[in-house]
């Protein structure tokens, strides 16, 4: 395939990158929805249309500028992004500690699924190359990308730091007066990630992971 340009890097980016923050987390009201709690109905976010979940920071600013730092920068650089966080009240959870861990690892598991449709596409990308040379370009490009996106927010959602995923469910786990002492940890965790990811300590750990989920359902 041949290089894009930084226009065309955008293009085959947006798609795979908005739904995947957004279809995240309507996964996360749609398992709360299904364990009792209708707020995320109540709001329209079970949907798949991503306008409803889009952040303006999270979904847009955030991972373009990222993307520009990285090419102002020379080189690749980390692509992250989220959508625009969904209530949950876990009072209305049949079994709060339980479902609220199942709630959370709603979201991981779309974007497992959303790599695997990637690559299903990637797939139909491989077998258009000669009759369709343009669409399929297009094609392997998007996919590719949807399935490196979906395999980065799916490790790092996992990672035991609240607000992430992954901190939700240690909650879950935890005796309830060790709960409450991690849970003071959340307002800190954004600025926590974010100093683990450019301080360059937290890639080397993700990294392989994430490379070898790519590798595998690409089939590279």
């Amino acid at each position: 395939m041949q290089t894009l340009s930084v226009m065309q890097q955008l293009v085959v980016m947006v798609l795979p990158l908005v739904f995947a923050v957004t279809v995240h987390e309507a996964a996360h009201g749609w398992a709360a929805d299904k364990l009792g709690d209708d707020t995320a109905r109540s709001l329209g976010r079970i949907t798949l249309n991503p306008i409803p979940h889009i952040d303006l920071v999270g979904t847009l600013l955030l991972p373009f500028s990222l993307y520009a730092l990285s090419m102002i920068f020379g080189g690749a650089g980390f692509l992250f992004g989220y959508a625009k966080p969904l209530p949950v009240n876990v009072n209305r959870l049949h079994r709060p500690k339980r479902d609220m861990a199942l709630v959370a690892l709603a979201g991981p598991g779309a974007n497992l699924l959303m790599a695997l449709i990637w690559a299903g596409l990637f797939a139909l990308g491989q077998a258009l190359v000669h009759s369709m040379p343009m669409a399929a370009q297009f094609l392997l490009y998007t996919a590719a990308f949807g399935v490196l996106i979906n395999a980065v927010l799916l490790v790092i959602n996992l990672l035991p730091l609240l607000p992430l995923d992954g901190g939700r469910v240690v909650t879950s786990i935890l005796p309830l007066n060790l709960s409450r002492e991690y849970a003071k940890l959340e307002p800190w965790g954004l600025m926590i990630l974010l100093v683990l990811l450019f301080s360059g300590i937290l890639m080397p750990l993700i990294w392989p992971i994430i490379h070898g989920m790519q590798r595998a359902l690409l089939g590279l």
